[in-house]
């Protein structure tokens, strides 16, 4: 019997498996470093050392050396450290102008195909978000998208962030749902791997471009995972939606 004969919902890592954030937080940080004089500094690069504080964070939750805490904090923090890093002072900036680019997060572009793939998908499957992302943050980006999720689950419903094995199994009792009836959706081998580690069945689609034109990561399945598919379109076709 497949493992996905079982399966009744799909949850979807969601920052570049769902959302190409690396271009979407390029986009806005653009037009602010450039009204603070800093133009020389590739939006792009901005956003990779924004992310890469990312983990680090998060970690410190994990570890128990912080509270649990909701990732538009984390980005936050990340955000000042790196403007700092960057020779910009957080404190000249108004407080109106952090906040707003620091929900970049929440307006992130989908995937070209991503929208009408899980539409498809959804036929069959209830589709929630399995995110590191906080409720508000997915909710907006979902509204902003037209992403059709059944439920918008944040990790703060969990109180843990991914690969915590708490993350993958409060989730699927929330849903209602045995591990084994709910499939990890990801672009990230290691999500995955966690997921499968918790009882979940798995399905990997590649985001090539994720980190840009030179990645070096994700750019295989590194386990034979459940299903393997180019793309959501190609996962709906596969899965028979």
């Amino acid at each position: 019997m497949s493992a996905m004969e079982s399966v009744k919902a799909l949850v979807f890592d969601v920052f570049g498996t769902v959302v190409d954030w690396r271009e979407g937080i390029a986009r806005d940080a653009a037009p602010f470093l450039a009204r603070h004089g800093r133009g020389d500094i590739d939006p792009r690069g901005f956003a990779d050392a924004w992310r890469r504080r990312y983990q680090p964070a998060m970690e410190e939750c994990r570890s128990g050396r912080r509270p649990f805490t909701r990732l538009d904090l984390l980005h936050r923090e990340n955000l000042e450290a790196v403007l700092r890093d960057h020779g910009l002072d957080p404190a000249r900036i108004g407080e109106s102008e952090l906040d707003a680019l620091n929900r970049a997060w929440h307006r992130l572009d989908p995937w070209p195909e991503a929208v009408a793939g899980l539409v498809r998908l959804r036929r069959r499957y209830f589709i929630a978000p399995l995110s590191n992302g906080n409720i508000a943050l997915l909710a907006n980006m979902a509204k902003r998208a037209g992403l059709p999720w059944d439920a918008i689950l944040g990790a703060e419903v969990a109180q843990a962030y991914k690969p915590q094995p708490e993350a993958y199994l409060r989730t699927a009792e929330i849903l209602g749902l045995r591990p084994a009836e709910v499939c990890l959706v990801a672009a990230h081998n290691n999500d995955l791997k966690a997921a499968r580690g918790s009882g979940l069945a798995t399905a990997f689609v590649p985001r090539p471009t994720e980190h840009g034109p030179g990645q070096a990561t994700d750019l295989e399945p590194a386990e034979p995972w459940d299903v393997v598919a180019r793309d959501f379109q190609d996962l709906a076709h596969r899965l028979g939606c």
